[in-house]
């Protein structure tokens, strides 16, 4: 399968993904806040799926990975 992006490179996110497929990182924390993904956050991609969709951790400005998601390639970029 050709690719445009490999396993851990750093993408930004064009278009916010499906609600329903966003896997929080910390949702058993007792001071856990849904944050919103949006366009224009950082991200790293954490595995290519079966489907040509990509697995992607998507990273706060300090680093910290807040939630994973699945993008299709027309929706990251690369940084």
């Amino acid at each position: 399968m050709q690719t445009n992006f490999k396993r851990h490179q750093i993408v930004k996110i064009i278009t916010p993904p499906d609600p329903e497929y966003v896997e929080y990182h910390n949702e058993d924390d007792p001071n856990f806040k849904e944050v919103p993904i949006v366009k224009g956050m950082k991200g790293k991609i954490n595995i290519i799926l079966p489907n040509g969709q990509y697995h992607v951790e998507i990273i706060s400005d300090s680093g910290e990975i807040i939630a994973y998601a699945p993008f299709s390639e027309e929706s990251l970029e690369a940084i």
